[in-house]
């Protein structure tokens, strides 16, 4: 005979797996009001942090385009200053925390239950971002100014240069030969040329006589016959 005996369905340890999940059930449901309570006092404490804000970001340079204020619903809402600066609540949702992220961190700039501490704190870095903004628009400006100045110091230079040391004159360009001056051209080297012949006709006449006048009678008397 088997011990082991299924309680009847209404004994209270039948109903408690039932009674269980309808109790976590409820918990969650609690739970998740709860949190969106919460959530919805976070949101409506930035919403009251920005409106005391907004004042003070309007009053910056209209083409300082470096401020955007508004609430990300997530999680944690948190009220953006700009890309890099923003307020969120502490545990408690009693105290603001005021954030920036920098190259070596997230750098915890103001906290404090206050309104008014958070909104100097927040004017205090809005004034240092344009200060900054400023100082950059400067430095962009001066080392335009200073390349454009180098530019034309440089050019100034060489040209001092060049007025000092001048380079070697181009060569005179050949004057034009005309039809005449080249006829004459040609006619004078047609004389040089029969000049040549006819003295090289000369030389060989003059040749000729002293070989018929001597030079046959030496040759045969010296080496014999005569070779012409």
């Amino acid at each position: 005979m088997d011990d082991r005996t299924t309680p009847p369905l209404g004994s209270p340890s039948g109903q408690s797996l039932r009674s269980a999940l309808r109790q976590a059930r409820s918990e969650n449901a609690e739970r998740h009001d709860a949190v969106d309570d919460l959530r919805q006092l976070e949101t409506a404490r930035l919403e009251m942090l920005e409106d005391a804000i907004r004042p003070i970001v309007d009053e910056a340079p209209e083409d300082a385009e470096m401020f955007d204020l508004g609430i990300t619903q997530g999680e944690r809402p948190r009220l953006f200053i700009d890309m890099i600066a923003f307020v969120d609540l502490a545990g408690d949702r009693r105290r603001f925390r005021f954030f920036q992220d920098t190259r070596h961190g997230r750098v915890l700039i103001a906290e404090s239950e206050s309104v008014a501490q958070i909104v100097t704190a927040v004017t205090n870095y809005v004034a240092r971002r344009l200060v900054e903004r400023e100082q950059a628009l400067a430095s962009d400006w001066r080392s335009r100014s200073a390349a454009a100045d180098h530019i034309k110091t440089r050019a100034k230079a060489e040209e001092l240069l060049r007025k000092a040391n001048p380079g070697p004159e181009a060569p005179p360009a050949a004057p034009k030969i005309s039809w005449l001056q080249a006829a004459g051209n040609l006619f004078g080297f047609a004389l040089m040329t029969l000049g040549a012949i006819t003295l090289c006709l000369f030389l060989w006449l003059i040749a000729q006589a002293g070989w018929e006048a001597w030079g046959r009678a030496f040759w045969e008397a010296h080496f014999g016959a005569s070779p012409f």
